[in-house]
């Protein structure tokens, strides 16, 4: 199994969109607190000269309480619309989503230090800032944590290709192949795709213990006996790309077909699903159902033998039967 870096399609949408809400927030805290500090410095109950003096002396160097508040309130909206470019546009927003959660620390002590030093009203509203600023620390620890996997999925996605000669025209086995509910004729492990007629397609794999995962996949490229690409849709549980290109073999003996496809794996049962699914070298899964599609091309139908079995593992090659024809799934 080889692990690269391969632009596979997200997963998990709230992993992206989450970001990109904390960086709307940052962005309006932030403009809030450079534009109008002391109307911020009231509504979060720091409008009170006296109790800021000292802490003010000691932060700003500003002996003046007021005008200390408002350059530290200017200094902290300042942090704030640090990390709004990278929440919003970044494609690996975790580490400008820890920045978030490393300024809300700094907001917390500010506001526990403020709050036994005030009386009242004020207090009132330092506890409630206290309260919010405690659940956005909440959710961006849960951002980055998120962001933090969804990244670290995309880092170990997996790739395999496979190539096989055809002895059949160009435009025929594109036709074919273009079909993507005959897949399931040859992929081992898929059990049905069914297609939308709008570019969508609904594919099922079956697992371990009669598990089934499904996602939806989008066509991307489809250029006429060139080349098809696709891929899952933003959200799906195992994030995956495909792309088969279709080439007039050698002294135009057949197609030359090349095959590649990716996937990120998830994580918790369904992960282990997968894992199990594809456990077998992915190289030689793509290799061996290429295999199949030749033979299905070529004769119409799968021959199960020793020199065509379905997989390296040894559960399946404990299984190997004698050469006989396999009844092909008829297409929908």
């Amino acid at each position: 199994m080889r692990e690269v870096p391969l632009d596979v399609p997200e997963g998990n949408p709230v992993g992206r969109l989450l970001p990109r809400a904390l960086g709307l927030l940052s962005l309006g805290l932030g403009v809030a607190a450079v534009a109008a500090p002391e109307r911020l410095a009231r509504i979060i109950g720091l409008d009170d000269a006296a109790p800021a003096r000292s802490a003010a002396l000691r932060m700003t160097g500003i002996d003046d309480a007021v005008l200390a508040r408002s350059v530290l309130l200017r200094m902290i909206g300042a942090r704030e619309l640090l990390p709004v470019p990278g929440l919003l546009a970044a494609r690996r927003p975790a580490g400008w989503v820890w920045a978030r959660v490393a300024g809300d620390v700094l907001d917390l002590a500010l506001l526990f230090r403020a709050l036994p030093q005030r009386r009242g009203d004020r207090r009132r509203r330092v506890a409630a800032t206290l309260g919010a600023v405690a659940g956005i620390t909440a959710v961006d620890v849960l951002a980055a944590l998120r962001s933090g996997r969804a990244a670290g999925s995309r880092r170990r996605a997996v790739a395999a290709s496979g190539t096989v000669t055809i002895n059949r025209p160009t435009d025929e086995v594109y036709r074919f192949w273009r079909d993507f509910e005959n897949l399931p004729r040859f992929m081992y492990h898929l059990e049905s795709v069914r297609t939308d007629g709008d570019g969508r397609s609904h594919w099922t794999v079956r697992g371990p213990g009669g598990r089934r995962i499904e996602w939806d996949a989008e066509l991307v490229e489809d250029n006429l006996s060139e080349m098809i690409a696709w891929r899952s849709v933003r959200g799906a549980r195992v994030p995956n790309a495909g792309r088969v290109r279709f080439a007039r073999a050698a002294g135009g003996r057949g197609t030359e077909v090349r095959v590649e496809l990716a996937y990120a794996p998830p994580g918790g049962a369904v992960g282990r699903a997968v894992a199990q699914i594809f456990g077998e070298e992915p190289g030689q899964q793509i290799r061996d159902d290429l295999r199949r599609f030749k033979q299905v091309i070529e004769t119409g139908e799968v021959v199960l033998s020793d020199g065509s079995p379905a997989g390296l593992a040894t559960p399946q090659q404990v299984l190997q039967r004698p050469a006989r024809p396999q009844a092909a799934r008829p297409s929908r």
